[in-house]
């Protein structure tokens, strides 16, 4: 299918979800994307607004907003083309630029590592989904189409791409509730991380397809009779376990592809809750339920909107299987997470400010973090958020709090208030005293116990045992606030013994225009506020040092590289000033012991016709006897005298090379690479393109003969393009 054949049906995908949409604006969009992307192709050789035109689509197909489908059209606009925000807003409103803008990569800002810039781009693309959860949807769309054609870049990006999506892009879908795109994404990262596992387990589960098909077949055939004697509408299907996930679990639990209960697996799609209930105990009559293997994701939803009821079964000739029943508005969520909350209501403001319970942890995640300065430490501190599996537990008031797994009392305490948490003295679960240090269990109920306030504060120890990003940023934040003076002197103190380490002095690495752009990237007002977070431990002296060492060794190894190509130049001139007659390679002509140099206008070598010339203080200038510069000196009185080559000449000699060529790509490159190859030593080359377009290519070699000179010169005439190649004389 063309482009413009995918555009078509796009607009038919919009149409379906609001009839009342503005294609125009659409239509507008698409023609925009194919103006700014026509010189653009992509890394498979098709025309790059292929991708922009995909991602749109699959948005469409999430029904996702006009808004966002459009922004979907332009979200690589500005980031690879000369558009500009500007342009976005004048063109399509400031809705649609706000969301271009949150998945646009930031390009001019000064980054030591390209880590750092990663994590500023990380942080970037967080914030803006903070306060619009639709950027998120686009770059996980986005991302999801790039990974379909993972297989046109080089091993190395694929490798890169992969980690980055499995580390960043799937645990974040999974937090979003978009398990569709969550699972592809872990499969097609699984594929190129682990391609020849991934080609094992592909293998082991074809084989045994045909097999599984016909065992869920007759599963959901006894079922729908069952279902149909109780009146129950329900639509029925096996639901294919995703390689990845069966990956996971044969690796953490140490099992064989036999051993893993789920996989097998029927779903069930009921009208009403009730019906959910109803169909489980159909289920558990007609197969025999695995103990423990029973879960209430209706009754208690997990963070990210799902609900369902899991359970697994022993079914016919002994084979477990999985059962999951929801509602249809249950699945709808199951599939498309977040994104199918988004349904269109002309003047509705969709941002995260909305009351919806359901946003609310996108919200305290970024409350959790916006104090934190450091981008590389906001990264992490989001991937550890996105990856962990979480428990349940109670309040006295029997209020459900949800924690990552591995979370303490301390979490819970930071999770009601600060100011909990920081009188915090000791907690009770179940109504019995535990330790600090208690992991939480699911079903849990906790109180905590407190001090009067103010409170003694919370301790550093603290920071190692709670799991939780929110009590984290809490405790991190009293201490920066309660102990910044105290901060501030260690941080000094560090960062001093760090400068002597180096062995160095602050007058060398403390300077201005190296410390400034350090606090704007970290977004520090003064030296304090660095002091204090060192000070802390939320940044390393080593590593803020470390950013002004490197910026030291640099200004240092230029100012050698000048040094060393001054004392180059000067040992050339005085090597060329000291050639006496015979030393020298040439002979003068009833002189002995004369000053003889070699003139720098026309750069004779041995097997030139050379003629000498008698300057004032400066003995004899050698020249070719075609150099121009001879003829205004054989003017008025006569200073020529005669010349020869020596038998031994000097061991090598300096020419300069004039090549003209037609404009082409690879010039450069070729005469770099000829004169390599004819093992010559290059000292200078540059270029310049005229009026009419030819290439001016100038190039200084040093060669040992005449031969070497001509066989160097035929080689480049030979160079694809070249017009001319002459001896060039200043």
């Amino acid at each position: 299918m063309d482009c413009l054949q995918e555009y078509e049906l796009l607009k038919q995908k919009v149409l379906k979800h609001d009839p009342q949409a503005d294609i125009s604006l659409l239509d507008k969009a698409y023609g925009l994307a194919c103006a700014a992307h026509k010189e653009q192709k992509r890394k498979s050789g098709e025309p790059f607004v292929i991708h922009p035109v995909a991602v749109a689509s699959m948005l469409a197909d999430m029904d996702m907003d006009l808004a966002t489908v459009i922004a979907g059209m332009l979200h690589d606009t500005v980031e690879d083309t000369d558009l500009t925000l500007e342009d976005i807003s004048a063109g399509f409103g400031h809705e649609i630029a706000y969301l271009v803008d949150g998945v646009t990569k930031l390009k001019h800002i000064p980054m030591t590592t390209k880590e750092e810039l990663q994590a500023e781009n990380l942080r970037k693309m967080f914030l803006s989904m903070a306060s619009d959860i639709r950027v998120i949807v686009i770059k996980l769309v986005d991302r999801l189409h790039n990974m379909r054609t993972l297989q046109y870049v080089n091993t190395d990006s694929q490798i890169t791409k992969a980690r980055e999506t499995l580390e960043i892009y799937t645990p974040l879908a999974h937090r979003l509730g978009m398990t569709k795109i969550k699972w592809e994404l872990e499969d097609l990262c699984f594929k190129y991380l682990e391609p020849e596992e991934y080609a094992r387990l592909e293998k082991q589960i074809d084989q045994k397809r045909e097999e599984q098909e016909a065992y869920i077949a007759n599963v959901l055939s006894e079922l729908r009779s069952k279902l149909d004697e109780a009146g129950i509408e329900a639509r029925l299907d096996g639901r294919p376990k995703h390689l990845y996930s069966i990956h996971r679990k044969m690796v953490t639990q140490n099992k064989t592809l036999e051993q893993i209960y789920d996989l097998l697996a029927i779903r069930v799609i009921v009208n009403t809750v009730q019906e959910c209930y109803t169909v489980l105990g159909i289920i558990h009559e007609a197969y025999k339920p695995i103990p423990g293997r029973f879960k209430d994701y209706i009754a208690m939803p997990k963070p990210n909107m799902y609900q369902s009821l899991h359970t697994t079964l022993i079914g016919p000739k002994g084979k477990p299987f999985e059962a999951q029943i929801r509602t249809w508005e249950m699945h709808r969520v199951a599939e498309n997470g977040i994104a199918a909350h988004w349904k269109y209501k002309e003047g509705r403001d969709y941002r995260a400010t909305d009351t919806d319970i359901k946003l609310e942890w996108v919200r305290n995640l970024f409350d959790n973090q916006k104090d934190i300065d450091d981008a590389s430490e906001f990264a992490e501190t989001f991937k550890m958020d996105l990856f962990t599996d979480e428990v349940f537990v109670f309040t006295p008031k029997g209020e459900v709090k949800v924690f990552p797994a591995g979370s303490t009392p301390i979490d819970f305490a930071y999770s009601i208030h600060s100011a909990i948490g920081n009188r915090m003295t000791g907690a009770k679960v179940n109504g019995e005293i535990k330790p600090l240090n208690y992991k939480l269990k699911t079903g849990d109920f906790v109180e905590i116990i407190t001090s009067p306030p103010p409170g003694r504060g919370p301790s550093r120890d603290w920071l190692g045992i709670v799991k939780s990003s929110e009590a984290k940023s809490k405790i991190k934040q009293w201490f920066k606030k309660e102990r910044r003076d105290e901060n501030i002197e260690r941080g000094k103190e560090a960062v001093e013994r760090e400068i002597r380490r180096l062995g160095c002095t602050q007058a060398q690495l403390m300077r201005d225009e190296w410390i400034q752009p350090h606090l704007a990237r970290h977004h520090f007002g003064s030296m304090d506020d660095m002091y204090n977070v060192i000070g802390f431990g939320d940044v390393s002296a080593q590593k803020f040092v470390g950013s002004l060492y490197s910026e030291y060794q640099k200004e240092q190894a230029a100012d050698e590289t000048v040094q060393n190509a001054k004392k180059i130049e000067q040992k050339k001139e005085q090597d060329q000033d000291r050639a006496y007659s015979e030393s020298g390679g040439v002979i003068v002509k009833g002189l002995d012991n004369c000053l003889v140099r070699l003139s720098r206008c026309c750069n004779p070598v041995p097997g030139d016709s050379i003629v000498g010339y008698i300057t004032r203080g400066r003995g004899v200038s050698v020249h070719r006897t075609d150099c121009p510069n001879i003829v205004s000196m054989s003017e008025g009185e006569n200073r020529m005298i005669d010349v020869r080559w020596a038998d031994k000449s000097r061991s090598s000699y300096v020419v300069q090379i004039g090549v003209k060529a037609v404009d082409s790509r690879t010039l450069f490159m070729d005469i770099v690479k000829t004169v390599a190859d004819c093992n010559l030593s290059m000292l200078a080359i540059n270029a310049r393109k005229t009026r009419d377009n030819y290439e001016l290519v100038d190039l200084t070699v040093e060669i040992s003969s005449r031969d070497e000179l001509d066989r160097l010169v035929r080689r480049i005439r030979r160079i694809e393009n070249v017009v001319d190649v002459s001896r060039t004389v200043r």
